[in-house]
């Protein structure tokens, strides 16, 4: 008969019991979402060899071999790692990175599934022994269409583009293909075109639609940031950063986060709760002028906080 102690050592290796039985669903982790044909043939031999012959994708994009028993796990374990699809996921530290699909949509602003792999290797990868106050989930998000959700993600990551209106190259044309396109009514024409760059929200949809450049040809890919999004028993929408971040800086700005949380989180708080405890001017202003890349070191050896 299992013990509760026997659950509690595999959940940490990415097996988490079915209920009513004393089997277990094993978590197989993707990279952005991403399995190749050969992983998905290898995942379904496994689901044959030790599960009950089925395969479930989490809502974080992974793959679960449902009905492993106990017995088996080790065997499953072994097969799966010689073939370089581990089991994992689970516990108080950076949880698989998900992403949508903006590589190849039509409204994708950023490669996510390039970035996706970036942080997969960066925190899923080199951090997997750092625990943490609680669980870290990063959703990446293509556009602010908001498919992958970035703002009920502990980091959420939102391709935009940086909208900027030269009012001296528009000439007034009696259709305007920049205003037809806005779904925020960001130009407005009224006799003549007006941009109200306070409803803008960087989506990129007008980006080339001006014939004489009055909004850019290509525009720069900047990314949106939420920090402290949940979703379940406790709700709280994410709070976008008061800037938008270039592409190329946003793993490093991901890093000082995950240092920072690593640092202020008490045992078992959210890094949403952490923000609101101390405060939203007082995390921007260490993430963006403080010295948290630099003491890397000693923020990541230093013992998690307890709530007094």
């Amino acid at each position: 008969m299992l013990t509760k102690e026997n659950i509690t050592a595999v959940k940490g290796r990415g097996f988490l019991l079915n209920r009513g039985t004393e089997c277990f669903s094993g978590r197989i982790v993707a990279i952005g979402g991403q399995f190749t044909a050969d992983a998905l043939e290898i995942i379904g031999q496994c689901a044959r060899l030790y599960g009950n012959g089925k395969v479930i994708i989490t809502s974080r994009q992974c793959a679960e071999v449902p009905g492993i028993p106990f017995e088996k796990i080790p065997d499953a374990e072994a097969f799966m790692e010689a073939h370089g699809l581990p089991f994992g996921g689970t516990g108080p530290k950076v949880r698989p990175i998900t992403a949508c699909k903006g590589t190849t949509c039509v409204y994708g602003n950023i490669d996510t599934l390039q970035l996706a792999e970036e942080l997969h290797n960066r925190f899923y990868v080199n951090y997997r022994s750092v625990k943490l106050p609680h669980k870290f989930k990063i959703g990446v998000g293509g556009c602010p269409n908001s498919c992958m959700k970035p703002s009920l993600n502990d980091v959420g990551i939102e391709g935009n583009k940086m909208i900027a209106f030269d009012a001296d190259k528009c000439r007034n044309c009696g259709k305007c293909g920049v205003a037809d396109v806005c779904p925020m009514k960001a130009v407005e024409k009224n006799g003549k075109v007006t941009f109200h760059e306070d409803k803008c929200i960087h989506c990129g949809l007008c980006v080339g639609k001006c014939p004489f450049g009055a909004i850019a040809k290509e525009a720069a890919s900047v990314c949106r940031i939420y920090v402290g999004g949940t979703w379940g028993k406790h709700q709280r929408i994410g709070t976008p950063l008061s800037r938008l971040i270039p592409e190329a800086d946003v793993a490093d700005l991901v890093e000082k986060v995950f240092l920072w949380y690593k640092e202020n989180g008490y045992v078992k708080e959210r890094l949403g709760a952490a923000i609101d405890r101390v405060g939203l001017d007082v995390f921007e202003k260490e993430i963006f002028a403080g010295n948290l890349l630099e003491r890397r070191d000693e923020i990541l050896s230093a013992p998690l906080r307890e709530q007094e």
